[in-house]
């Protein structure tokens, strides 16, 4: 247990400390962190309440006490769970407050209290009116209070520290609500001790220990070890580079290192119009990364429990291959791009009346604005029972076309030589194996057991069914099948006539909760003291399987190209060989590094207005940002 007498005491210091051994303002930023992070007390943990878990069950509202709206520890919250934030009634009685509360308690089943001390001796009056309101929600809802400020609010309301959890930092600092907030989720542990009596429950010396680093943590660069300046210029100077040169509208970067979050920036608008900034919370198509977010973690699960192997041939979990050419593939074959599959079908092409024509042909182009364009039994313009998938607000497809999909799949040529060329095919097959696999929807399957549990609740197919437009980023506008802008909507042909939801492509997310899908994956398959994936599955998954015969893919994941190579690569020059992750079509990027801890998340929309536009590629983007993440790595820490 760590003891402190207080923040303040730590701020003395800082000058001293400071010219003594001529730090820069990034270590004393760090020493400000650890002095924030010291000066937690946790006074109660009832039942080890916190840190929290089952995240997929947790129904979690915040009141801030002082009224404050968007506070950095309501912020802090919000990155780790979906956490509301209703404004607190006012004048309410003793009676009215529990009808209130019994109210709150119906909707949510966890709350989060906040309270700022004001010493002024006007704001007496105020506490006692909050002690209805308080008393009311401690008796109906489990809740964790966090209080600032020097503890003699725990005199005038002594039910404040009857909360299940009880969070106090005896003074503020830069970095207190934030810490705090990662003390509720696991993100840090707290071991801090009272320097004083605050009433006759909690003693000088009390305080108790909780466990860290479950989930997430985020600190400034220089507690991983990083250089700040440096990383934030030199991310900021690519990612405009891209912006000026009209590779994408907008962009945001997301950094952590050791299971910190050190870094995550947005840069830019949604659109050329320059309308709506980037922001880090917004959602992206994921395309490709798909592959690596779906259905991989699903199989690495279920091989991890042996209930999925590698060598079964396709057809031994999806039946209606038998009796095809590709009934005896197998599945470490098909994971690897190994496995003679033809790289693509361009499904939307089969629902034209001439197939022949160009889909480019700008005379082609022009008789797409009507139904006449498409065959029998594909597209219509307005639902009905026999056309129920949706496709954009004026294009539906037949129920059956699936179904000739999956058949056209079926009945793909082989490539004549086998070796590696990168397919989509096999990914499309996920949502039919594994419910044959688990007897759950697919979807249902990733968010139960993926997902949710993570606190990533964002990463979802179809997400203009749970978020408003306005915070999902565009991404190219369609002139030659869909005839629209794509917003909200997956931007692959095949995914879209799946209902959107595919193995290959179709799944859209933020930043900071596909942070932590790929953070389960570089602690082993661990997260939040919960594991997901068994760690021999994740080592067999990650690994270069047919390196011999000049495939440098892991199973799912891609990995980096055996000789780092300037134009070819994506990945940095320092990227180790036991580094894996994907790429997206869309402009979407994440990269893991096991043996420096690194994790680079890039999102853009470079298809927007024009998957023709090839600046991201070009420009080297990707490779100089995933380059900048091991430059940025301090000296003695490499």
């Amino acid at each position: 247990m760590t003891s402190i007498h207080s923040y303040a005491f730590w701020l003395l210091l800082l000058p001293a400390m400071s010219n003594a051994a001529a730090q820069t303002a990034a270590d004393t930023t760090a020493l400000l962190y650890a002095a924030a992070q010291q000066s937690l007390v946790l006074l109660r943990n009832e039942g080890n309440f916190i840190p929290l878990q089952n995240l997929e069950s947790a129904r979690i509202v915040y009141y801030d006490l002082n009224g404050l709206v968007g506070s950095e520890l309501e912020t802090t919250l919000a990155k780790y769970a979906p956490v509301d934030a209703p404004a607190l009634p006012t004048g309410l009685s003793a009676g009215d407050a529990t009808l209130w509360a019994e109210g709150q308690a119906r909707r949510y089943n966890l709350g989060i209290i906040s309270l700022r001390e004001n010493m002024e001796p006007d704001a007496l009056p105020a506490y006692l009116q909050a002690q209805f309101l308080l008393n009311a929600l401690l008796e109906h809802l489990p809740c964790v209070v966090v209080s600032i400020g020097s503890g003699r609010v725990y005199q005038w309301m002594p039910r404040l520290g009857a909360a299940r959890a009880v969070i106090h930092a005896p003074v503020y600092g830069q970095w207190t609500e934030s810490l705090a907030a990662q003390a509720v989720f696991g993100g840090i542990g707290l071991g801090g001790v009272l320097s004083a009596d605050l009433n006759e429950d909690f003693r000088a010396g009390h305080g108790l220990n909780s466990v860290g680093g479950l989930r997430l943590r985020y600190s400034p660069p220089a507690v991983a070890g990083m250089d700040e300046q440096f990383l934030r210029d030199s991310i900021g100077a690519i990612v405009r580079e891209g912006i000026a040169a009209g590779a994408y509208p907008g962009a945001q970067v997301l950094v952590a290192k050791n299971g910190q979050v050190v870094f995550h920036e947005a840069y830019g608008f949604h659109t050329y119009d320059n309308l709506r900034p980037v922001t880090t919370d917004d959602i992206y198509d994921f395309a490709s990364v798909t592959k690596i977010t779906t259905g991989l973690p699903a199989a690495m699960k279920l091989y991890g429990e042996g209930l999925f192997d590698l060598d079964a041939p396709w057809s031994e979990y999806y039946p209606p291959f038998r009796r095809s050419n590709k009934a005896d593939l197998t599945y470490r074959a098909l994971l690897t791009h190994q496995s003679q599959l033809m790289a693509w079908i361009p499904f939307w092409r089969g629902t034209l009346k001439g197939n022949g024509k160009n889909p480019w042909d700008k005379k082609w182009q022009a008789t797409m604005s009507n139904t006449g364009a498409f065959k029998r039994r594909t597209f219509v313009r307005d639902s009905s029972a026999a056309y129920p998938v949706l496709v954009t607000d004026n294009l539906w497809l037949h129920k059956k076309y699936k179904v000739r999909m999956l058949k056209a799949i079926r009945l793909s040529p082989l490539n004549e030589k086998p070796g590696y060329v990168y397919s989509d095919l096999s990914f499309y097959l996920w949502p039919e194996v594994i419910p044959r696999l688990t007897g759950t929807e697919f979807e249902t399957y990733l968010k139960q057991n993926f997902y949710h549990p993570l606190g990533a609740y964002t990463l979802t197919y179809n997400p203009l069914c749970y978020y408003a437009p306005s915070r999902i980023v565009p991404t190219e506008r369609d002139t030659f099948f869909r005839m629209t802008l794509l917003h909200g909507r997956v931007h692959d042909e095949g995914a879209a006539m799946l209902s959107g939801i595919s193995g290959h492509a179709g799944l859209f997310g933020a930043a900071n909760d596909l942070a932590k899908l790929m953070q389960m994956y570089l602690n082993g398959g661990e997260y939040g003291g919960r594991r997901f994936i068994e760690k021999a599955a994740l080592d067999e998954f990650t690994r270069c399987i047919y390196c011999a015969e000049g495939n440098h893919r892991g199973l799912g994941f891609d990995k980096p190209l055996p000789e780092y190579h300037p134009t070819r690569s994506y990945t940095a020059r320092s990227a180790s060989s036991a580094s894996f992750g994907h790429s997206g079509y869309t402009g979407t990027f994440t990269w893991a590094d096991p043996e420096n801890g690194l994790l680079l998340i890039f999102f853009s929309n470079r298809v927007y207005p024009t998957r023709d536009n090839r600046k991201l590629y070009d420009l080297g983007i990707r490779p100089r940002l995933h380059q900048t993440l091991y430059d940025a790595v301090l000296p003695e820490k490499k």
